[in-house]
């Protein structure tokens, strides 16, 4: 069965999506399957990976079912129509990272805040999680890049995952950001509890903090410190796991990133085509990626 992890803060900024996309790629390189969802109304996973022009195909209709909204549109297609499968090709079209599959999304996504309507008493959330569940079996990995917010395209992953992980800066923001989401969370979790079904698995928790894009000489210590303690006084109010941790693996900041973006490759294949390691930030990735595994390992499913 597949781990479903959303990455959330209520912070913007912080490099989610960078991280997401590259610990996916990291998970595939490790021989995982993993389908990327992208629910951030923003787009950039779906636009990094996909690359601009074919992103444009998509949500033109020229190329593909569409994007995440059309699960949400009258007379929608089958979960699996929206699957790019083997996203990360090369210019010419063929595939180079086998097993990263991803269900791009458009920025008519925000358009579930006041044009989804349903069926009485089965929220978008609801009706999302019971779509991800005719595919999920094919995977080992499912992950939610979510917007800043618990609104309701971020709800749906919320709502699916087993698990909940936080990109963080090393900064006063990211820490208001993390307390905000907990209270947020914990409200949205309270109010949906009686949608959920014994299938759908138990609640997310948030299970762990990443720091991430971490500027060179930027001390990491006291906002760690501070990080902890925030952390500690949500487990006792039961506002995160008990097993919830901050990740020793982290990840610098780099030129490579943007690099990236514009070459519409995660980081590990750029570094691989440049033969250069990228001053570490893949060896961040893939340590991240580890200790992510390792520790949802240890977690009930």
């Amino acid at each position: 069965m597949a781990r479903r992890i959303a990455f959330l803060n209520y912070k913007g900024g912080v490099g989610k999506t960078s991280l997401v996309i590259n610990l996916a790629c990291c998970l595939a390189q490790q021989g995982a399957r993993v389908l990327l969802c992208d629910l951030d109304t923003q787009s950039n996973a779906s636009i990094w990976l996909l690359r601009l022009e074919r992103w444009n195909r998509i949500i033109s209709g020229e190329d593909g079912a569409g994007t995440t909204f059309r699960l949400f549109q009258p007379n929608p297609p089958p979960i699996s129509d929206l699957i790019m499968r083997d996203v990360v090709q090369d210019r010419d079209g063929r595939p180079i990272l086998p097993g990263l599959d991803i269900i791009p999304t458009g920025f008519n996504l925000v358009d579930l805040e006041s044009d989804y309507i349903g069926q009485p008493g089965r929220p978008a959330y609801v009706h999302f999680r019971e779509e991800l569940a005719k595919v999920e079996g094919d995977y080992d990995f499912v992950l939610f890049d979510c917007p800043p917010n618990v609104l309701r395209a971020s709800q749906c992953g919320v709502f699916s995952a087993h698990d909940i992980y936080v990109p963080a800066n090393p900064d006063a923001l990211s820490l208001i950001g993390f307390t905000l989401l907990a209270e947020k969370l914990a409200a949205f979790q309270d109010f949906s509890a009686g949608f959920r079904r014994h299938s759908f698995g138990p609640v997310a928790q948030i299970q762990g903090i990443i720091f991430n894009a971490i500027k060179g000489n930027t001390d990491v210590e006291v906002p760690k410190m501070r990080m902890q303690l925030r952390l500690n006084q949500f487990k006792t109010t039961r506002r995160v796991a008990r097993s919830a941790k901050i990740f020793a693996a982290r990840v610098r900041d780099a030129t490579v990133v943007r690099r990236a973006v514009t070459l519409g490759l995660p980081v590990p294949l750029v570094s691989s085509e440049s033969g250069a390691d990228a001053d570490g930030i893949v060896g961040d990735y893939h340590a991240v990626a580890r200790e992510l595994h390792q520790h949802t390992l240890t977690l009930p499913s």
